[in-house]
Formats: structure tokens, sequence, C-alpha cells
């Protein structure tokens, strides 16, 4: 069910499952600031929707999740305008700890890595390819903070090679550096982010929240000593919940627990 009249994006709604759509396929789903101002307005609403607990971020037809910045529409009015989230609102937000799953259905190219970067698991179309180009055209991959996230998530020598050489890589080189969890054939990118979506929203929600704040908060502090006496504000709250009670008590019963969320 999509829920909002949106130019850009589309906005569908699965029960609890939310699958975002970057949806400028004519030029392989390149973003320009109208863009970025609505695909921060749809993760402002992500974030928002207490019965919203997983998102899936995919690109519109079967060419490209995103191949980055629009340049014709740069090279037309200079415009390098972005929400403060960042790169398609999403790589500049630090408070998101509801999990995004990126399903890579083609190029993913410059700002489409930055989207790719920002998400917390990601599975790709076996056909899929990824690379940093910016170089090859004058710029450097500045405007989603790529160059202090991937040496964070890949090895320092990957990381280099991508950001230095503008070269592409296949699915299969991505998922070897770590760029992605999985790579399946093109036909099966939505139905196994689906499924792992499945996956999460098994769990609790005060959980799954709770441990992504814990282990993004933690990569702050090098002292591994600190990072396990530190405040997780969600971490509280999940061991009060009434979740917390709920699943012990059904897995002493053998049911499915029934999570609220509080």
């Amino acid at each position: 069910m999509s829920t909002a009249p949106y130019r850009y994006c589309s906005y569908d709604i699965e029960g609890p499952l939310l699958v975002l759509t970057l949806n400028r396929p004519e030029v392989l789903n390149a973003l320009h600031p109208a863009a970025h101002q609505e695909l921060a307005d749809a993760f402002d609403r992500y974030a928002a929707d207490p019965s919203l607990r997983v998102a899936i971020v995919t690109g519109a037809g079967e060419r490209a999740f995103c191949v980055g910045t629009d340049l014709k529409t740069l090279a037309a009015d200079g415009d390098h305008s972005k929400p403060t989230t960042g790169f398609a609102g999403i790589t500049h937000r630090f408070d998101l700890w509801k999990p995004l799953i990126a399903a890579v259905n083609g190029l993913c190219l410059g700002g489409g890595v930055e989207i790719l970067a920002a998400c917390d698991i990601a599975v790709a179309a076996d056909h899929a390819e990824f690379g940093l180009p910016e170089p090859r055209v004058g710029l450097a991959a500045l405007g989603g903070g790529l160059l202090q996230r991937l040496p964070r998530q890949i090895g320092m020598k990957d990381a280099m090679r991508l950001v230095l050489t503008g070269s592409r890589i296949s699915a299969a080189e991505a998922q070897r550096i770590g760029l992605l969890n999985e790579v399946v054939p093109k036909a099966e990118v939505m139905k196994r982010a689906r499924e792992l979506a499945a996956d999460i929203l098994a769990c609790a929600p005060l959980a799954v929240q709770a441990s992504k704040q814990v282990m993004l908060q933690s990569l702050a502090d090098a002292d591994l000593s600190n990072t396990m006496h530190s405040n997780y504000p969600l971490a509280r709250q999940m061991l009060a919940s009434l979740d917390a009670i709920e699943g012990p008590r059904a897995f002493a019963e053998k049911r499915q627990p029934n999570w609220l969320g509080t």
C-alpha cells in the first residue's frame, strides 16, 4: 500500500515493513536536490511511525539501484544542496535505530554506495556493479561521509582501491570485501530482502533497536572497556519493557511471543 504522494520515491507499507524505492529509473535513479528532500521526509516518517519496524531500500527498474548524483542537473544549476540528514536523507542520520536493508537491484555507483553503506544489511543481484567514479569527474565521495564510513566497514586497502581508482567491482567482489551480506539471482533480490526483514520482525522491536544502538555508538570509543559501561538508552528501555517479560514467558510456554514494542 503506497501512502505518500512522492514524485521521486515510492513509500509502500506492507504491515510493519516499509519498502522505500528510489523512483527515477529514467536517469538510473540518480538523485537531485528535490529527490534528496523527498527521501529525507520519507525516512523521517519511517523513524516516527511506531507501526513500522523494518525498511527495505531499493531502486525502481531493473538497471540500477542508484548511480549517485544527477550530474546533468548539477551541471545545469550547480546546486549541491542536500538535507541535513545527508545524501538521500540517510547518510548523515545517526539516530535511526530501526533496521535498514538495502536491496541492490543493479548499478550502485557513487552516492548509491553511500546509501548502501548507510544501511545495516545488504543483498544484491548477481549482475549488480559497484564503484565510486567521483574522481573521474573531478569530485570526491564527500557528500555522504563515505570516505569516513567505508574504512570502518571494509578493509583499508579495499576501501582505498574503490576510492582512488574510480573503477567498478562485481557483486561477488563486493560481497568478498564486506560491502554486501549476500548475492542472489536478479529475480530473487526483493524476495531475499523480505526474508531478511521477516527474520528481523520475528525478534522483539526494542531488542533489535537496542542492539543497533549499542553497536553503532560503541564505534565512537576505541576503548572496549568504556563501551561496555556506556549509557545506551534503548538498552535500558528494552530491559524495562513488557517484551523482556514476554520473551522468556513465551519460550517457557512453548509458543510464539506477542511483541508489543513496549
